[in-house]
């Protein structure tokens, strides 16, 4: 058993957008040069900001990643997952089925491809702690830990 550290832990906290269209799919992104798992098919997503809420970081990286603009009362919560990464984060994930302009990458030099792929056949190569938390979604538990 670990023994508790008398200095408090400061967490990152971390968006995942699940954008959803018409037919079920979720749009991502595949990582490229980044230095960190390029290849891989991933949520478009961020860290939180300095007094940001999560909804709010939310919105401003869906704009940033794919410029899209979303309302925030159209933001439906879907799962948040606890990471030991980076010694532990704290992972939002959100689900929007509304929103405006047609998704666009907007960071071509940190993604090579955007796509739609459905929760039941996801692409084969993702970032664990994402397959992980979908699985999760998709059996409808909002709560999760990976890599403890």
């Amino acid at each position: 058993m670990a023994v508790a550290s008398e200095q408090r832990h400061k967490m990152i906290g971390d968006v995942h957008l699940l954008l959803t269209d018409g037919q079920g799919r979720v749009l991502f992104g595949r990582r490229a040069n980044t230095g960190y798992e390029d290849g891989a098919y991933h949520l478009p997503s961020g860290h939180l900001e300095a007094g940001e809420s999560v909804v709010a970081a939310l919105v401003r990286e869906a704009k940033e990643e794919i410029g899209v603009t979303i309302d925030p009362t159209g933001v439906g919560f879907a799962h948040v997952m606890h990471n030991s990464s980076s010694g532990g984060r704290v992972a939002f994930f959100f689900r929007v089925e509304r929103w405006e302009g047609e998704p666009a990458n907007m960071e071509p030099d940190k993604c090579d491809d955007l796509a739609w792929f459905a929760l039941d056949t996801l692409p084969d190569r993702m970032i664990g702690y994402c397959r992980d938390a979908l699985g999760h979604i998709a059996g409808q538990r909002q709560f999760s830990t990976f890599g403890w």
